[in-house]
């Protein structure tokens, strides 16, 4: 590679309005690929996410972590003056990205059609929980009430004992910040064919239903629609559940396919009954979950190992970033400078490394660091 590389988007200048998750996530990923990244944020107060735990010296790691080679500026967006500076900036920028309810950004003489008049060839993305339209376009909402507004949450959420709070932000990152940067790409290559900006509403709860492509398909032509973990990729199958170990461990059991169906019921001696699933699935769980009790997870661990049927133990996360096939892969191979004596690893992204900024540390922006930089 060229040691002057910077990265593929190394002449790509953004302006990011957001907060939080959704839109941070996606500016990481365009500053990470090599573009100049100015984070825009409230006078005094900043991104909320620079107020919350864990924090290491005064400092959230989580904005840190999100905010890795970005700029800083504070802004009062109600103020005139501040207001027209900002603008003259606008004009050097290729991407404008922001988070706010519809309607905010039009109050604020920011919106798509007011920026495109002065650069028209700007991207502008905007990215909701509901989308620019609709009944509940202007509804607040989290994570948790995307997932719940649109049914995925239904499909697997735990029994009424024991309800359970997905551990994956899925709408935020896999329906926003996700969405948002195919949709920018996208974007850049239009605007290298015909020259021309394009204005991308991204709706996190309308790329939700992209992951429950087995569930609507069910849906949409037998007119069954599934309910709380009653399908065999929500916890309905035997082939595809977890189950407690002897020592208080789990098993992720997904020996789907025939082939390793037949090698895990081999290995935990299952009877033929059961392999042949003469029993219910119910049934079948409770066999397989008390056979699986009676040992270790390291026992299992061995002997899944040796029969190859996608059986695995569920490792903490602590365990997973040590696993030597991670580590040996460089996945947190580069850092991010907390203070000048602290370093933490930055977090991994999925892009090709010959398309991204070859820099192993890089520090976060305190806030409003580099105004005198860009609100001359």
């Amino acid at each position: 590679m060229n040691m002057s590389f910077e990265g593929i988007l190394s002449d790509i200048k953004v302006l990011d309005f957001s907060t939080l998750l959704p839109g941070p996530l996606a500016s990481l990923f365009l500053s990470e690929m090599g573009a100049e990244v100015i984070k825009v944020e409230r006078l005094k107060f900043g991104d909320e996410m620079r107020r919350k735990t864990p924090e290491i010296d005064g400092t959230n790691v989580s904005f840190a972590i999100l905010n890795r080679g970005k700029n800083s500026i504070e802004i009062d967006l109600k103020n005139v003056l501040q207001n027209e500076k900002l603008k003259k900036l606008i004009k050097e920028v290729d991407i404008v990205l922001e988070q706010f309810r519809p309607g905010v950004m039009k109050r604020l003489g920011l919106d798509y059609d007011s920026i495109k008049l002065i650069n028209p060839k700007i991207i502008y993305v905007s990215i909701t929980g509901y989308g620019q339209e609709g009944p509940k376009s202007n509804f607040a909402g989290h994570d948790l009430n995307y997932i719940g507004d649109t049914g995925l949450l239904s499909l697997s959420m735990g029994n009424e004992d024991n309800t359970v709070v997905p551990p994956a932000l899925i709408a935020d990152i896999g329906a926003g910040s996700y969405p948002a940067i195919m949709n920018i790409l996208l974007a850049l290559r239009k605007r290298d064919l015909n020259k021309e900006g394009s204005y991308i509403d991204i709706s996190m709860t309308d790329g939700l239903f992209t992951f429950m492509f087995w569930a609507l398909g069910k849906g949409f032509s037998k007119n069954e629609w599934s309910q709380n973990s009653d399908y065999y990729l929500s916890g309905g199958s035997p082939r595809y559940n977890i189950y407690e170990t002897k020592d208080k461990r789990y098993l992720a059991v997904a020996p789907i396919e025939d082939r390793f169906w037949n090698k895990f019921c081999e290995v935990i001696d299952l009877n033929i009954t059961y392999k042949d699933q003469k029993k219910t699935d119910q049934e079948i769980i409770e066999k397989v979950s008390s056979i699986i009790k009676t040992k270790t997870s390291g026992y299992w661990d061995k002997v899944f190992k040796k029969a190859d049927c996608c059986c695995t133990v569920v490792k903490s996360l602590k365990e997973a970033v040590g696993d030597d096939h991670f580590v040996s892969r460089n996945l947190f191979s580069k850092k991010v400078k907390i203070n000048d004596e602290i370093t933490l690893p930055s977090l991994p992204l999925p892009i090709s490394k010959q398309f991204l900024n070859p820099k192993t540390v890089k520090s976060f922006p305190t806030l409003g660091e580099q105004n005198k930089t860009y609100m001359k």
